[in-house]
């Protein structure tokens, strides 16, 4: 799929909306320790537009930006002060890493989608970038923190499938549902205003 201007226009456009979810609360719902971000319909959406590359610009500037909230820069990350506090190269990584390979891996999955149905392409594009990046998110923490204080105070015993399902709950529920519903209909909207089209087959 070649690069036009009206893609760019929508990938510049994107990136600004993450900035804005990262610099006011309109981008994030606070509840407990957590957070519902809207800022994974930025990424699915950037994945549709321009497949992996999009959504791996899309997905490293989430990450940048999540990062910077652990030092009060934009909204600011309780857990993510906290783990800066522990050690700052590994809050980096898990801040940053695995929002850069969920936009990857949604930009490739939408690719082998989008030639069956243009919607159902953009809608589960939207679900599976929020479902990643709760899932990426999550291991990380226990996988580069696990042993530390903090996180062993929140699994308290659980296993860690436990620990992730109950400390996530209804905040990924709620985040996939309005991704899948953000980059469903603005993906639709993308392909009837011919900024995306479907490849044709050679």
């Amino acid at each position: 799929m070649k690069t036009n201007v009206k893609q760019l226009t929508v990938m510049g456009l994107m990136v600004a909306v993450l900035i804005i979810f990262a610099f006011t609360p309109i981008g994030s719902i606070p509840i407990g320790p957590l957070v519902i971000s809207l800022q994974v319909i930025p990424v699915a959406i950037s994945a549709i537009v321009l497949g992996p590359k999009g959504g791996a610009i899309a997905g490293a500037c989430f990450g940048l930006l999540s990062f910077l909230q652990c030092f009060g820069i934009g909204v600011p990350s309780g857990m993510g002060a906290v783990l800066v506090g522990i050690n700052p190269f590994l809050a980096f990584i898990q801040r940053f890493v695995p929002r850069l390979l969920d936009g990857l891996l949604v930009g490739f999955i939408f690719k082998a989608l989008i030639k069956k149905n243009t919607y159902m392409a953009c809608a589960v594009t939207g679900l599976l970038t929020a479902l990643f990046n709760t899932i990426f998110f999550m291991f990380s923490l226990v996988w580069l923190f696990g042993n530390t204080e903090y996180v062993q105070e929140l699994i308290a015993g659980r296993s860690i499938i436990l620990f992730i399902c109950a400390f996530v709950g209804v905040n990924a529920i709620v985040e996939m549902i309005a991704a899948t519903i953000g980059a469903g209909a603005v993906g639709a909207a993308l392909f009837k205003a011919k900024v995306i089209r479907v490849p044709v087959e050679k």
